[in-house]
């Protein structure tokens, strides 16, 4: 059965509104007591630099030098590293408005994901709008939605297939923006259009279709035309390169975006028949969402402080660069208030947990009822 289609959170509850107050204003005070934006600042204009030079820098070297095919691959592996850094650390600010104060700003570093192949407009509709409003809500959420053969939802029906998912869902992971880049983002476009999501949120739809089709050959123009044209490398050689950036860019994306939400310590919230939620919007970001690895420099600059997920789901518009200093506010909010905050110290321990996880959603006991079902 699926779940009603408007949602309603708690926010009369009278903690999670005193909890609210006392975190935005005391992140209200932080900015305002160092005198600080909380958009982006050199640390932001230097990692967009790095970003697009990593994802650039190697192809150009692929074309000009030809190198042999065992470089020439490692330097596709760093390009897709470098799609995944420009998505992680630069398009996923800008989309939220957070990159700059300024919204054409925020919208020019958003087509970055149009630029290595992907749809900024559908991405601010399944990501922003869909995951955000509605993390971990069977129905609502697209990133809990079942893919292929995977199941990330406890309400999602599930098959015999499912109990191997822990091992076979790092090669679907691996494939995930090779999917977007390829198909994906047509389906995308046509269901949000069907569902009237694209005519809430793009001023025209001829224009967000004309947008999707002509970046799609820009982008296959140079990221395959071009060798095909100016190299000597085969066909072959070519598309092996191609899924080489695309595997190097999906794991990398994955293992950043996937745990926060898919660990032991979240949970599934289900309204009941009227569409009403147990908590606030805001308390419920703090039920579903797991921090990870924050004492990893490399985690939090690559992964665009993406790790701190608990404090960018509370606060999308702040650039990620001020993440580690809220989350102490964050932290103490929830001890004084106490909600849960949820966190895991390290890297491969997240992403243990968040295998055990997939292996956990492939068992029968897994198998919930929605709680709207009666």
């Amino acid at each position: 059965m699926s779940q009603p289609d408007k949602i309603f959170f708690n926010n009369e509850d009278e903690n999670s509104k005193a909890f609210t107050a006392t975190l935005n204003k005391r992140v209200n005070e932080y900015f305002k007591i160092k005198g600080i934006s909380r958009y982006g600042n050199m640390q932001m204009y230097l990692k967009t630099v790095f970003m697009l030079s990593l994802f650039i820098l190697p192809f150009l070297g692929i074309v000009l030098f030809e190198p042999g095919t065992l470089v020439a691959l490692i330097l596709c592996g760093m390009t897709g590293l470098g799609m995944a850094g420009i998505g992680l650390g630069i398009m996923h600010d800008a989309i939220h408005g957070a990159y700059s104060a300024n919204q054409n700003v925020n919208k020019f570093w958003g087509y970055t994901l149009n630029f290595v192949g992907g749809n900024a407009m559908n991405w601010k509709i399944q990501h922003n709008v869909k995951h955000h409003s509605y993390a971990n809500i069977h129905d609502h959420d697209e990133d809990i939605a079942p893919k292929l053969i995977l199941r990330l939802s406890p309400y999602s029906s599930i098959s015999g297939v499912h109990k191997f998912q822990y091992i076979y869902a790092w090669i679907l992971y691996g494939l995930g923006t090779f999917f977007w880049v390829t198909f994906k983002d047509f389906i995308k476009l046509i269901n949000y259009y069907k569902e009237g999501w694209l005519q809430k949120n793009a001023s025209s739809v001829s224009k967000e279709v004309a947008i999707l089709i002509i970046s799609k050959i820009l982008y296959y123009s140079y990221i395959i035309g071009i060798p095909l044209m100016f190299t000597s490398y085969t066909g072959l050689e070519i598309f092996l390169g191609f899924m080489t950036l695309h595997v190097f860019s999906g794991l990398a994306t994955a293992v950043i975006f996937q745990p926060s939400h898919l660990m032991e310590e979240v949970i599934y919230p289900t309204p009941n028949k009227d569409g009403e939620m147990p908590y606030s919007r805001f308390v419920h970001q703090l039920h579903t969402t797991v921090n990870f690895a924050n004492d990893n420099k490399l985690v939090t600059w690559y992964g665009g402080a993406l790790n701190y997920q608990v404090e960018h789901h509370l606060y999308p518009q702040i650039c990620h660069i001020h993440y580690p200093a809220i989350s102490k506010l964050v932290i103490q909010a929830c001890k004084e208030f106490n909600i849960p905050y949820h966190s895991k110290d390290g890297f491969f321990e997240a992403l243990r947990e968040h295998n055990k996880m997939l292996k956990w959603l492939g068992t029968p006991e897994s198998n919930y009822e929605l709680a709207s079902a009666g």
